[in-house]
């Protein structure tokens, strides 16, 4: 089963300025945001594995144009992230199908590695909804720099019988980042942590 898309929206976030200081070069963020159709809206389905596939497919489509946006290739992204939102006629364990099992490889492989889990959040929510979307570093959790996050919105989605399914990508950590922990010069990127 195929992923069922109603829309696309990418947006691309630049911080040039913060606390009247100059972020040079400036941070950026992309999310790629797909609206689908929940196949299992309003009915209890024992196996996802028809969302989990879709969630492969999503990963690999979503984090691209990611990364496009950002015009860089994958491997010089810093952090990632997901996040989904299904609608009301749909439950929380649709949105973990799309999200958790298969979708974090494809994502690993367009940015060229990704030793870090992948930061998620997901809720059940209605049209014009929210998505913060949580931020990490890509090959090492620890570094504080990257712990970050980015909201998205789309006016429409999800609709009651709908998912909307986000992947986010950086080229860098916080604007201004000094709470200390491991410098992303620091990265072994071997275990996922340090």
């Amino acid at each position: 089963m195929s992923a069922i898309i109603r829309k696309i929206v990418t947006v691309v976030e630049e911080t040039q300025r913060e606390m009247g200081r100059q972020v040079s070069p400036p941070t950026r963020r992309a999310a790629a945001i797909a609206v689908i159709e929940n196949p299992f809206a309003g009915k209890y389905i024992e196996d996802l594995s028809p969302l989990i596939a879709i969630g492969e497919e999503l990963g690999e489509l979503l984090s691209k144009r990611a990364v496009a946006a950002l015009g860089i290739d994958g491997a010089k992204a810093h952090s990632y992230g997901k996040a989904a939102a299904v609608g009301e006629n749909g439950e929380l364990e649709h949105a973990a199908a799309i999200l958790h099992p298969k979708m974090g490889a494809p994502v690993r492989k367009v940015l060229g590695k990704g030793a870090a889990l992948i930061p998620s959040s997901k809720k059940r929510s209605g049209p014009g909804t929210t998505l913060d979307i949580p931020l990490g570093h890509k090959d090492a959790a620890f570094v504080r720099s990257h712990f970050d996050g980015m909201e998205v919105q789309i006016n429409d989605a999800p609709r009651a019988n709908e998912i909307m399914v986000a992947v986010a990508v950086t080229d860098s950590g916080r604007p201004l980042p000094r709470v200390g922990g491991l410098t992303v010069a620091e990265i072994k990127g071997e275990d996922g942590l340090r």
